[in-house]
């Protein structure tokens, strides 16, 4: 029997942090954890976890998560969220642990300042769309490949026109028909700017063009992604909604952990819809590509203008449309590096800073 993998769970205190430690407690022979750190807004949860797992390391906040990042250990989870991760991320490579990758915004506004420091198959995704792909790419070559097809819930404002979606509150956007998940990424979710980040992510995981890699609409999200290759076929990931299958193959991969979760019962009526994405009403997937495509610093200031707006929308400040309307006036603001010039951390941080204070001037002057 194999030791345990040595687990350090970064924002242990969140969604997937804790739905982490779920899997560590149901498969004590399998993980053993570390180190955990957290942002410091649910101390007495964060306590309690640190009494529970006697990890050899615990704190909070972003230094903590970054030394804990690069301690001697088999994997380490990164479940922060927002660009508070990037530095994290890069220990955690730089020491050259695996990286289960939650935090795609540290991957998505690093770009190649976090791929060239990663080895090959050193980034384990656990997004639910992107560890569906990894899955689907087990079954041909990378040649093989004719496009990525990500699945979208559609949020909770599916089917609506833009001028409906004018008048949405916070709490209808956080009222998210198929995940439960925290506030900004659920409203990322609704605004579909969570999809926009996973196209960018797709194209730096897994090297496909921006312009094969489509989004299509799919309520149930029980199809988690689709691969088709160039033969006409197409491999499904397919499973109830839930964290547990990604999460458990981040910690794991490449094996798969017995009993994850529940798969889905086909011996009960079940039927799949997909739909084609309304840009005219969620641009936000269209921007994204754009951002992605400029490279450079441009998908740092989409990800960072979306965090201001979000949470301006959350405080009530802002209508729901002003906030891709917003990251969209940033975008188009941002001077981008000059041509050949290498991006590096600095970079992406000066950007992440500009982007945040231009979004602020922004939404103050309409």
């Amino acid at each position: 029997m194999t030791s345990p993998r040595d687990v350090v769970v970064l924002g242990s205190t969140g969604s997937i942090g804790t739905q982490a430690l779920d899997l560590v407690r149901a498969n004590p022979d399998r993980f053993r954890v570390v180190g955990l750190t957290a942002g410091g807004s649910n101390q007495e949860l964060f306590d309690a976890q640190v009494r529970e797992f006697a990890p050899a390391y615990s704190g909070l906040g972003e230094d903590a998560s970054t030394e804990a990042a690069g301690m001697a250990c088999d994997v380490v989870l990164n479940g922060i969220t927002g660009a508070v991760g990037l530095r994290p991320t890069l220990a955690a490579l730089d020491a050259g642990n695996t990286l289960a990758l939650a935090n795609k915004e540290s991957l998505i506004i690093g770009g190649p300042v976090v791929t060239t420091r990663a080895r090959p198959g050193q980034i384990v995704p656990v997004d639910s769309e992107h560890a569906a792909v990894a899955q689907c790419l087990r079954g041909g070559s990378p040649q093989e490949v004719r496009r990525l097809v990500l699945t979208a819930s559609g949020g909770p404002f599916r089917g609506r026109t833009r001028e409906q979606l004018a008048d949405v509150r916070p709490e209808d956007a956080l009222n998210h028909p198929t995940w439960s998940m925290g506030p900004v990424i659920t409203v990322n979710s609704a605004t579909l700017v969570n999809k926009g980040l996973e196209v960018i992510e797709a194209h730096l995981l897994f090297g496909i063009d921006f312009d094969n890699i489509e989004v299509v609409v799919h309520p149930t999200s029980v199809v988690h992604s689709m691969v088709e290759f160039h033969d006409g076929s197409t491999l499904v990931q397919a499973s109830p909604p839930t964290m547990m299958i990604p999460i458990a193959l981040g910690l794991s991969w490449p094996d798969r952990v017995p009993d994850a979760a529940p798969p889905v019962d086909w011996t009960k009526q079940e039927t799949w819809e997909f739909f084609p994405l309304d840009d005219a009403a969620f641009p936000a997937v269209g921007l994204a590509r754009e951002a992605g495509q400029r490279g450079g610093t441009a998908p740092a200031v989409y990800n960072a203008a979306n965090e201001v707006c979000v949470e301006a929308f959350l405080a009530g400040d802002i209508a729901f449309t002003s906030i891709v309307d917003t990251v969209g006036a940033v975008l188009a603001d941002h001077a981008p590096l000059p041509i050949g010039a290498e991006l590096d951390v600095d970079d992406v941080l000066a950007a992440d800073a500009w982007a945040r204070q231009q979004a602020r001037t922004t939404l103050a002057q309409a």
